[in-house]
């Protein structure tokens, strides 16, 4: 599997990419290609043709959580859609994956809408959509995990903002936060967007829908952004015991969240242009 960012808060130094304040990665294994969120802008459309990648040739776009840095990038791919079919580009169109909660609105304090600003009725004119809660498989070792388990008691225990939906307004605990995973040879590669669901619930929920208890690396954002003390030591004790060979903490992980993983655990740097292989 070859995994290249598109979209992080950082760049790599000597790389004349473009940052923002979300995540978007282009993921290859084998003949299968993935896009894994869009960002909030059209900043990864124009990562993607500086780095000569094709997003016209995607099997699966994939999302991670409705908030606006994951997602409100889709309005400028659609255009790219649209103007290869108008200028007879051949493109691939893919299949979207998503928590079926993915398109419901969401608001924090004064801000009117803070989610997906493209509804499910609009997107269906361009892709086929697949609204799951439950793992889907996008390649023999690439999955899609679906609604996260929350198993322990020190992540996701303050909502963001309200979700409204069908049963009215409540306390958003971002149940469409989901995460993909890769089964490598050597064990799994977790990849994460903005982990509101809890990095640590991730990995365990991943560990068991690949029935795989070695994890190779995590590469994402961990949520911790001025995490309280309970968070944080949880956090840390849990990559302690974990092992795991590297992590790529990066988007919504603050300084001395990553000071404090980096004495338990090998920590990478992340930035757009980074590109990574994995076994």
């Amino acid at each position: 599997m070859k995994l290249t960012v598109l979209i992080d808060n950082n760049t790599l130094i000597d790389r004349y990419f473009f940052g923002e304040p979300g995540v978007s990665y282009l993921i290859q294994d084998g003949n299968i290609q993935v896009l894994f969120d869009v960002g909030y802008s059209n900043a990864f459309i124009i990562n993607a043709q500086k780095m000569n990648l094709d997003l016209l040739q995607r099997d699966f776009l994939v999302l991670s959580n409705g908030h606006l840095n994951h997602t409100w990038g889709l309005d400028p791919l659609l255009r790219i859609y649209t103007e290869a079919k108008i200028e007879s580009i051949p493109f691939t169109n893919p299949t979207l994956i998503a928590h079926p909660n993915i398109f419901e609105t969401k608001t924090v304090d004064a801000l009117n809408e803070i989610g997906c600003i493209i509804s499910k009725r609009k997107l269906d004119q361009h892709f086929e959509i697949n609204l799951t809660k439950d793992p889907f498989w996008l390649s023999d070792k690439l999955v899609f995990l679906g609604e996260i388990e929350r198993s322990n008691d020190f992540e996701n225990k303050e909502p963001i903002g309200k979700v409204h939906s069908r049963d009215g307004i409540k306390d958003d605990f971002l149940l469409d936060d989901t995460a993909l995973a890769y089964k490598g040879s050597k064990g799994l590669i977790v990849i994460t967007a903005c982990s509101h669901s809890g990095i640590c619930n991730i990995i365990e929920y991943a560990k068991k829908v690949c029935d795989e208890n070695s994890v190779v690396d995590v590469i994402g954002g961990f949520h911790l952004l001025q995490p309280s003390q309970e968070q944080l030591k949880g956090t840390v004790d849990y990559f302690q015991k974990l092992k795991s060979e590297e992590l790529h903490p990066c988007h919504c992980v603050d300084l001395d969240s990553k000071i404090a993983l980096s004495k338990v655990a090998n920590i990478k740097e992340v930035g757009v242009g980074l590109s990574i292989k994995y076994d």
